[in-house]
Order: structure tokens, then C-alpha cells, then sequence
């Protein structure tokens, strides 16, 4: 299937503030081979982001944030969330960019050197949001405190947690955030050929 299996009847934007909605009409080619009935969605366009999951592989130690966040609060939970860094890619930005700009902004690290993890899209169902994300190595020594832009609104807890307590709060529901979890799983496979990359995997200095 392709973009030519798809016919547009319509798509307009059908609300704008803090987030966008687009209302689509179109149908689609079925696999068996005919064209389905016409359907109706509605569309958050969210645009693409960048996500970060800090790492000090000499202390063994991954960066996160805690923040408030909206959305939590109407999922029914609690509504400071655990979080890699991450922030929205601006039109012609780099992907990289942004999380080397974000791990300042958010967590006060300098991000040493790149790798990406996935470039995935978040809730395809109902939104257009995609997430670059990464693995920064950084110097956790000095971490902490709480970071963020005032004009944005943030107000962010910025932790060095040791990758054991990490991995811990995932199995145990604690990190339920899907770019997060995304992250640590990738980590928890990826540690030995990332200390081939990174000597001192596995080895906390203090």
C-alpha cells in the first residue's frame, strides 16, 4: 500500500490553540483489493519531537526529569511524570539539535557524543506526532536541581538515578511513559556494545 491507495475527500484544520486538530475525510484501498467507505477522523498534529535518555557510562548513572503534565491528569494518573528529556523540532531544525539543546534547557548536561536509539510515531491512531530518540552520553558529576525555561512554563526535577534503580522503577510500573520505557529497554540491551563505544560501562567512579 501507498499514498496512491489512499483518496483525500477532504482535510481541513478543524481546531487551533495550544495544539492543533486536523479533520480528515478519505478512504482507502482495502487489501483485498476495493476501495472501503468513506471515513471520518480528527487528527492531533503534534509534529515531530526529539527525546533524549541521558547516560554517564563511566558512573553508571542515567539522567531524568520529572515534570507536571497534563495529560497524566486526565488519564486518572499521577500527573508529575518521570521522563527522558525531550522537546519539540521547530521547522528545518535537526533532530539532533534539538536533544543536544534540550539536555541543556531541561537537565543542565552537555551532551558528549549522539547515538541514535529510533525514530518512531507515538499514537498513530489519533495523532501525527513522531519521536526522534536518542542515547547521550554525558558527565553526571554534578546533576541536579531544577532546570527549565520560566516563559515556557516548566519546572523541572532533574535527577541522576544509577541504572540498576532505573531498571528497577521500569519493571515495577514507576517509569509509564512510552518514550521512557522505550529508552530503558533499549539501554538494558544495548549496555555492552555501548561500552565498547563508551569504556567504563558497568564501572561506577566516584
Amino acid at each position: 500500500m501507498n499514498d496512491d491507495d489512499i483518496d483525500m475527500i477532504e482535510r481541513r484544520e478543524a481546531f487551533r490553540g495550544y495544539l492543533r486538530i486536523d479533520a480528515y475525510r478519505l478512504r482507502h484501498r482495502l487489501f483485498a483489493g476495493a476501495w472501503g467507505t468513506p471515513l471520518v477522523r480528527e487528527v492531533l498534529n503534534r509534529g515531530r519531537c526529539a527525546g533524549v535518555l541521558l547516560f554517564d557510562p563511566v558512573r553508571d548513572i542515567v539522567v531524568l526529569i520529572e515534570q507536571f503534565r497534563i495529560g497524566a491528569l486526565a488519564a486518572g494518573r499521577a500527573p508529575w511524570v518521570v521522563e527522558v528529556v525531550a522537546g519539540v523540532i521547530e521547522h528545518n531544525e535537526d533532530a539532533g539539535t534539538v536533544a543536544r539543546r534540550e539536555a541543556r534547557e531541561e537537565a543542565g548536561c552537555e551532551i558528549l557524543d549522539l547515538l541514535p536509539i529510533h525514530d518512531y510515531i507515538v499514537s498513530p491512531g489519533c495523532s501525527s506526532e513522531t519521536v526522534a530518540l536518542f542515547c547521550g552520553r554525558v558527565d553526571a558529576s554534578h546533576v541536579g536541581g531544577v532546570h527549565g525555561l520560566a516563559h515556557e512554563g516548566e519546572d523541572i526535577r532533574v535527577d541522576a538515578v544509577p541504572v540498576a534503580e532505573a531498571f528497577a522503577a521500569l519493571a515495577e510500573g514507576r517509569v509509564a511513559n512510552s518514550m521512557s520505557i522505550i529508552a530503558l529497554q533499549w539501554l538494558a540491551l544495548n549496555r555492552e556494545a555501548l561500552g565498547r563505544r563508551w569504556p567504563g560501562v558497568g564501572r561506577p567512579r566516584t
